[in-house]
C-alpha cells in the first residue's frame, strides 16, 4: 500500500504509507496522487484536502533509486509528471494542507509547498538535499520556496542542503503553525 485515503465527511486525508523507506514520491505514488486529484475535482462535496505522513516521516521526495535509472527522456517525463502533480494541487479550489509529522525532504518539501497551508510537528525536519546529491528539484520548489520565505532563506536551504527544524520553519514563514498534533490541527 503506497497511500491510504480517509474521507472524513468532506475532508479527504491522504497519508503516505511507506515509512520503512521514508515515504518516497515514486512514479507509482505520483500517478496514484494524480488519479486522486482527478477524483477530488469530480466530487464537489470534498471541501478540504489534507496530506500527512506516517510515523516520523512526511515524505522524503523522489526515489533516488528510480532517478538513478532514468535516461534523458524518462527524466524529462518524470519531472513533468511531478510538476503536473504539484500544479494540480496548487490549483485546487479547496483548502489543501500539509500536516507535516516528520522528515520533509526534497520533493516532499516541494509537495508541501504546493499546498496552501503547512502545519508542522515540533520534530519536523525540512531539507532540500539536492545540491549534496548533485541534482536539483524539478518539481517547482525552486520557484515556490523563495516566493514563500524570501530569496535569502530559500537560497540557504537550496544551496547548503542543510536540515532546518520546525521552529526555523515557523520563523521563516515556511509553516503557519507548529503543534504536536498537526493532523488534528489540520482537521479543525
Amino acid at each position: 500500500m503506497l497511500l491510504t485515503v480517509d474521507d472524513r465527511n468532506g475532508i479527504f486525508v491522504i497519508r503516505f504509507a511507506r515509512p520503512e523507506i521514508r515515504n518516497p514520491l515514486t512514479t507509482a505514488v505520483v500517478k496514484q496522487l494524480l488519479e486522486l486529484i482527478k477524483e477530488i475535482r469530480r466530487r464537489p462535496e470534498i471541501r478540504k484536502l489534507i496530506f500527512t505522513g506516517t510515523e516520523d516521516v512526511f515524505a522524503s521526495g523522489a526515489d533516488l533509486r528510480e532517478i538513478s535509472d532514468l535516461d534523458a527522456l524518462s527524466a524529462r517525463e518524470f519531472a513533468h509528471r511531478g510538476q503536473t502533480l504539484m500544479n494540480e494541487i496548487a490549483a485546487l479550489p479547496i483548502p489543501t494542507v500539509a500536516a507535516i509529522n516528520g522528515y520533509c525532504f526534497g520533493g516532499g518539501l516541494d509537495f508541501a509547498l504546493a499546498c496552501k497551508q503547512r502545519i508542522a510537528s515540533p520534530n519536523a525536519i525540512f531539507s532540500h538535499p539536492g545540491v549534496g546529491l548533485g541534482i536539483i528539484t524539478g518539481w517547482g520548489g525552486t520557484q515556490r520556496l523563495p516566493r514563500l520565505i524570501g530569496e535569502a532563506k530559500a537560497l540557504e536551504m537550496l544551496l547548503t542542503a542543510g536540515r532546518f527544524d520546525s521552529e526555523w520553519a515557523l520563523r521563516s514563514g515556511l509553516v503557519t503553525k507548529v503543534t504536536s498534533t498537526p493532523l488534528t490541527e489540520a482537521l479543525g
